[in-house]
């Protein structure tokens, strides 16, 4: 399916795409990795929000090589390792957050390229990965942040990292339902997770609040939606955004992350409020190099850009953002919470 990858004459939109899909496509190892820049570590997750900036910009081979890469180091119990460098583990933890992405990952390349057979493909590799993160879940529901080497697990849990998993619980249920398969034990884990993160958050015991991040991503997942999602974003706003230039990775550090902004467009879009998003996207539409790479970040009020690398997940989730804002292809309402209601009904009809 081709994809009009195209800005030109939509309003206020400021984007080169390829040049952003170029920024990533130049980073990745002919083994299809793609690491944090040039020279940089890989992690799985951020692995795949660069993917799939690679199949917006429509760098659709590029985007296969890279889950090539995860098929193809995928460990025997579904989990990636946390780091690699040039293909070889540098931290071995395995983190459920981080191997279950993947999830997210194939469903927005199936969406884009409408390829069923890529969906078979790759289809053990999700199932592994979402059995090997729901065997990290508690009885609470909350899923633990980490296996150590040594086989421990670390009973923290993440809002962050668990509010992720819900994403990639529900893409990988939409996954197994095209493909005529089903999966009650996920259909449980998400339900249970949903809970612990919309009504129980005393269950993550990991403090993280300092974080943009802890704030914005229960609705960027769908676990907290309506009035409850009005509502969160609302009551910390003033503590993580600056006005005029972007969301704070951490609320008492003047350092806005186009990152996280980029992720809080996609929050906004995700909740229905998306001409909220469009004023806050085209605050960081001209934070870019030259070759219409993204900042990873910037100090306020100074402006001073830090770091200087041009990280291929910040150039990933701008394109993501872009896509759900413009409408460049059909992955491009992934995040919505009506598109959600839609797909998987049976988990959301009680809301």
């Amino acid at each position: 399916m081709k994809s009009d990858t195209s800005l030109a004459g939509r309003p206020l939109a400021r984007m080169d795409v390829a040049s952003v899909g170029a920024a990533i496509a130049a980073a990745q190892r002919p083994s299809g990795e793609i690491p944090w820049c040039e020279g940089d570590k890989t992690d799985p997750w951020d692995h795949v929000e660069a993917a799939m900036g690679l199949s917006v910009a429509g760098c659709h081979e590029a985007a296969r090589r890279a889950f090539v890469w995860l098929m193809d180091t995928q460990l025997p119990d579904g989990a990636w390792h946390a780091e690699y460098r040039d293909g070889v583990p540098v931290q071995e933890r395995r983190d459920p957050n981080m191997s279950s992405y993947i999830a997210v990952g194939v469903l927005h390349h199936y969406l884009v390229m409408g390829d069923r057979g890529f969906l078979e493909w790759t289809w053990r590799a999700v199932e592994a990965a979402i059995d090997f993160a729901l065997s990290m879940q508690a009885e609470t529901g909350a899923i633990h942040w980490s296996l150590n080497p040594d086989g421990r697990v670390d009973p923290m849990a993440l809002l962050t990292g668990s509010s992720s998993i819900y994403m990639s619980l529900k893409s990988a249920l939409a996954i197994a339902d095209i493909l005529g398969k089903t999966r009650p034990r996920w259909r449980r884990g998400l339900r249970r997770l949903g809970e612990a993160i919309a009504h129980k958050p005393c269950l993550f015991n990991m403090t993280k609040s300092r974080y943009s991040m802890d704030w914005f991503y229960p609705v960027l997942s769908g676990a907290v939606t309506g009035e409850a999602a009005r509502k969160r974003v609302e009551r910390y706003w003033r503590k993580f955004v600056v006005k005029g230039q972007g969301v704070r990775c951490v609320s008492d550090q003047p350092w806005v992350t186009v990152a996280e902004t980029a992720e809080f467009c996609l929050a906004l879009d995700a909740m229905g409020n998306t001409p909220l998003a469009h004023i806050v996207f085209q605050w960081i539409c001209e934070k870019r190099y030259e070759d219409g790479a993204y900042w990873c970040g910037f100090t306020v009020p100074d402006m001073t850009v830090w770091p200087e690398e041009r990280m291929t997940w910040t150039n990933g989730v701008m394109l993501m953002a872009a896509d759900a804002l413009y409408g460049l292809t059909p992955a491009g309402r992934l995040f919505r919470h009506d598109f959600w209601e839609d797909r998987l009904p049976d988990l959301f009809a009680a809301r």
